[in-house]
């Protein structure tokens, strides 16, 4: 019998909820509200009290949440993930017939998924619609919550050197087919229905597919959990859950939430924008603090930049570092870059390891090897609007931007350790 890692399930559910950005962004403002958090709108003036809690939203996809002590601070504690994760978008007009025998969706890939995992899954489509309301635009969340999509391969009878070596092309093998038969604006009219809007009320989509398949524990304790999402709403999960399960001590406490870190956050929305930087200029003001205070505040602050890192492969470890070689259920992940995709220095590393120590967590490291290239992620990236002290970290799994991940039960309630131990200082 295996434990129960009641996070772990939790989690899951969050992520099973969680089937775009803008869910993702949902789902938290739900646990935000229940817990008393109000919200702050970019529009209007902000009221920002001591002891208070509140959230702002941007795009309805990225979300800044911050709770500010009772008494005088010294600084902010940031913890940053992000919202999105490796998809397909649909295009504007989506519909293509075949042979008046089949209709087929027209797709791009969003982010470095792995092409191969996509097909022979039921798959739908979520994210958000604007729709007119009167003389308004109102934007909504959608699911289309029903398996309405399939990408097929190729049957091997026709490629006989399909096990051997394949490559897509996305235009070509990565059409989801989405009715056998005969049909016209058969997307549109699932989406308004879900959406509960008339069709021609409808006057802009953001769309993308997701797996269908449900999270759940597997292995031979249930010590991992196979989901789709993992990257990066594992890491959302855990600092949102931090930041509900802490009071701030002498540091306003912030979980930021970005989106479109997989398309190099170069959005208004995204970590390079000036979404944290406007949050803090704008939370400073309300509380009344000088621009000369800020500052100092600023260069006593610090990030944790949590997004999932890569797990020592089972079948191939010659592609691991030598030396840093993390592994699921081990702890949380203190990743390095010689280059400066992530932020760790000598600073930033002894910080978060004390931190680990006092909370009892135990942490390993990642580096890539010398000969392979890596990914990035939002630490770095953010640094350019908001200079403060930054670690990168993560929580080990296997399959990155596969369509369903793995990673390690026990690591989610390690991260959150470490989540509610940096909130309450």
């Amino acid at each position: 019998m295996g434990r129960e890692y009641l996070e772990a399930k939790e989690c899951l559910t969050f992520i099973d909820k969680a089937v775009s950005c803008y869910h993702v962004v949902k789902n938290i403002e739900t646990m935000l509200k229940e817990q008393g958090f109000s919200e702050l709108k970019e529009t209007e003036e902000y009221v920002v009290l001591k002891g208070g809690k509140y959230y702002i939203k941007r795009n309805d996809s990225s979300v800044i949440a911050f709770c500010v002590p009772e008494e005088e601070t010294k600084g902010f504690h940031i913890v940053a993930s992000h919202s999105d994760s490796p998809t397909f978008k649909v295009k504007a007009e989506a519909e293509q017939k075949v042979e008046d025998a089949y209709v087929k969706l027209n797709v791009e890939p969003y982010g470095g998924a792995i092409y191969a995992t996509w097909l022979d899954r039921t798959l739908s489509v979520a994210g958000r619609i604007v729709c007119r309301e009167k003389d308004a635009l109102v934007s909504k969340t959608v699911d289309v919550d029903e398996d309405l999509l399939v990408i097929p391969n190729l049957a091997i009878h026709m490629n006989r050197e399909m096990n051997k070596q394949l490559s897509y092309n996305p235009q070509v093998d990565l059409q989801p087919l989405m009715y056998a038969g005969s049909g016209e604006n058969i997307l549109m009219k699932k989406v308004a229905e879900y959406a509960e809007v008339k069709e021609e009320d409808i006057l802009g989509k953001d769309l993308f597919l997701y797996v269908r398949e449900k999270g759940k524990l597997a292995g031979a304790e249930k010590e991992m959990m196979i989901s789709p999402r993992l990257d990066d709403q594992e890491c959302v999960y855990a600092s949102v859950k931090g930041l509900l399960a802490s009071v701030p001590g002498q540091y306003i406490s912030i979980c930021a939430v970005f989106d479109n870190e997989e398309v190099g956050s170069l959005t208004r929305q995204g970590a390079s924008s000036t979404f944290l930087k406007d949050t803090l200029e704008r939370v400073r003001e309300a509380l009344g603090i000088s621009r000369i205070d800020y500052l100092r505040m600023l260069a006593n602050s610090f990030m944790i930049s949590a997004d999932n890192a890569h797990a020592l492969h089972p079948n191939h470890p010659e592609k691991a570092d030598p030396t840093n070689r993390p592994c699921l259920n081990k702890g949380i992940v203190i990743k390095y870059h010689g280059g400066q995709k992530y932020t760790t220095d000598a600073y930033t590393e002894a910080v978060m390891k004390k931190l680990c120590e006092e909370a009892d967590v135990p942490y390993q490291t990642y580096c890539n090897r010398s000969d392979m290239p890596g990914g990035s992620t939002l630490g770095n990236i953010s640094e350019s609007q908001v200079s403060i002290p930054c670690v990168d970290i993560g929580l080990p799994q296997l399959a990155m931007h596969s369509a369903v991940e793995c990673a390690g039960s026990k690591d989610l309630e390690d991260l959150i350790k470490i989540a509610c131990a940096f909130f309450a200082k």
